[in-house]
């Protein structure tokens, strides 16, 4: 049974703090406040895929009451997400991310983006889709404020 889940998550800037998006380090004057690193890109993917099998979302998994969630690094979310999914027999088809934000630009960091994706999932990089837009200068995204992402899962199920 093919079977697809969505994502989605917002988090502001935040001064002092880095800028994980994909599990990538981007260069940038402000990162995101969040309890984990808050790599909202890789928080929506993580969504998708527990959606995409029933689940509660990551704040159910990873609560940020936890200590022992606290500075976690998005990717292991993202791991256990995937544990959880074969555990329950399911198979990543493909991801598909959209990263809404007015800064930083994302092109020069899209290969390692997918790259990083793609060898958290066991997925080939085709079947990682990425794609960044603005938010055309409108509301709290398009001030500048933070950054939102959006993603798609597609999962086989028994």
């Amino acid at each position: 049974m093919n079977t697809s889940g969505i994502g989605y998550d917002i988090h502001r800037f935040a001064e002092g703090r880095p800028l994980v998006l994909g599990g990538v380090r981007i260069p940038h004057d402000r990162g995101l406040l969040g309890h984990s690193d808050a790599d909202v890109l890789t928080h929506a993917v993580a969504d998708a895929l527990l959606g995409a099998v029933g689940e509660r979302d990551i704040g159910h998994h990873f609560p940020d009451t936890s200590e022992a969630n606290r500075g976690i690094n998005s990717l292991e979310i993202l791991a256990r997400a995937r544990e959880l999914l074969e555990s329950r027999g399911g198979r990543i088809n493909n991801i598909d991310v959209t990263l809404i934000a007015e800064e930083p630009k994302i092109g020069p960091h899209h290969g390692a983006i997918r790259s990083s994706l793609a060898a958290t999932l066991g997925l080939p990089v085709e079947r990682v889709g990425l794609k960044a837009t603005t938010n055309e200068g409108l509301g709290t995204l398009g001030r500048g404020e933070g950054i939102a992402a959006l993603a798609i899962a597609s999962v086989e199920l028994p």
